[in-house]
């Protein structure tokens, strides 16, 4: 199995690379971030795949959204098991793209939610202490263990995959943050009285959402809500959703 995903902040990686580190018995495998030209490829050669990506508000992120439509045939027939993080809830988080595999004719072997601390950097109501944060890895690693187990003794794990999934991320969030959330993507604020013109944004961005202006940023309105240019951000000048920055999520961060 090879594991392909989209990570912000280093959640799902990080998920994704523990998964398969149970799930194959040599202890020998591959994953990939759809931003890696060699993607396509291995999803090409490869039958079974680890698909996982992060959830925000009940919704995929645009930019795993558009690489499942714009990649549908190579999903053809292929055995995709589905892994979700999320940093509360998301009620159908491995059932919005196994909904649009389907389509494609792909085989939905399972789904798996696993909370991880939130990425969301400026929004304080969100925010946890450094220890609570590795607590909360401390057991997705645990819950990851133990779904690998149920996974090869025969036992199949439906996260996010049944109806009453779908209503609950549908009435839970979804309806109530959609519009919300689409508009986010021409919502990045970049404080220039604080840019020191360093480019990480630039360089870091998935979406190549910013260009350079007058030897400062600007966000192209393309924004996927991935929280990487603002975890990132040395002088802590870029926000979304807030106005002030409380934390800078890494996963590096909660590893101790």
């Amino acid at each position: 199995m090879v594991g392909i995903y989209f990570s912000g902040t280093g959640n799902t990686k990080f998920c994704v690379k523990k998964f398969l580190e149970l799930y194959n018995e040599n202890n020998t495998f591959e994953s990939y971030s759809i931003e890696d030209e060699i993607c396509v490829s291995k999803i090409k050669e490869n039958k079974d795949i680890l698909f996982a990506y992060p959830i925000y508000y009940s919704s995929l992120p645009p930019i795993v959204e558009s690489f499942i439509k714009n990649n549908r045939k190579i999903f053809k027939n292929k055995n995709i098991f589905i892994l979700a993080t999320m940093g509360l809830f998301s009620g159908d988080g491995a059932g919005l793209s196994a909904r649009l595999f389907k389509k494609y004719d792909t085989k939905i072997l399972g789904g798996l939610h696993i909370k991880m601390p939130d990425c969301i950097g400026d929004v304080k109501l969100l925010k946890k202490s450094i220890d609570e944060n590795r607590q909360i890895v401390k057991d997705a690693v645990t819950k990851i263990d133990t779904s690998v187990k149920k996974i090869k003794s025969g036992k199949k794990i439906k996260n996010g995959l049944t109806l009453f999934n779908h209503i609950a991320g549908l009435f839970g969030q979804r309806l109530w943050f959609y519009n919300k959330t689409k508009k986010l993507k021409n919502k990045l604020i970049i404080d220039y009285d604080k840019c020191i013109s360093c480019k990480m944004c630039m360089v870091k961005c998935p979406v190549n959402n910013f260009i350079e202006e007058n030897g400062k940023p600007k966000a192209q309105g393309k924004c996927t809500c991935c929280y990487r240019c603002i975890s990132n951000c040395p002088k802590q000048a870029i926000t979304l959703i807030g106005k002030e920055i409380y934390e800078q999520s890494k996963i590096e961060k909660y590893l101790g």
